[in-house]
């Protein structure tokens, strides 16, 4: 059964990584959910509470204001989709190397140092892509959520084994 899961994991991995190769060679104009969002998003739900939002990302503000109501709807969607892609890609990551690692303190680390690696070559291959932006501050987002992805595995699996002795 375990080598059952290993396997799915691995399969999930190469799913995800080619998922996001294909994804970085896409152009920017090739991606928009600008059109979407403005079909779907039409009477700007929630525009009162997202004008009180401003911050800086990668040296750029974020807010209404400075992009649009738009704009930064998708910022939001692309940065949750890059920290939930790569904490499932921690996931399967750590999953695969927990039983394989002689030392099972090792796996987590293992697992979150491949993930960011992934994320810097994923940001690498983007600099490659014609309309796009290479960001270290992705590559910090999407390690991120490689770690949360990881930990949350850990403590749901020490939760699991707790429950299991006591049966």
């Amino acid at each position: 059964m375990k080598k059952r899961f290993q396997w799915l994991a691995l399969l999930l991995i190469a799913l995800i990584i080619g998922g996001l190769f294909l994804s970085s060679s896409m152009s920017y104009q090739q991606q928009t959910l600008i059109p979407f969002l403005k079909h779907y998003l039409a009477g700007q739900p929630g525009y009162d509470t997202l004008s009180n939002v401003k911050f800086i990302y990668a040296g750029k503000e974020e807010s209404i204001a400075a992009v649009g109501y738009f704009k930064l709807v998708e910022f939001f969607i692309r940065k949750l989709a890059h920290f939930s892609i790569f904490g499932l890609l921690g996931i399967a990551t750590f999953w695969f190397l927990k039983d394989e690692m002689h030392t099972r303190f090792l796996a987590p680390w293992v697992a979150w140092f491949t993930v960011t690696g992934w994320a810097g070559f994923d940001e690498f291959h983007e600099m490659l892509t014609f309309g796009r932006t290479p960001l270290v501050e992705d590559v910090m987002l999407d390690s991120a959520g490689a770690c949360c992805g990881i930990i949350i595995t850990i403590l749901i699996l020490l939760v699991y084994q707790k429950l299991s002795k006591k049966d």
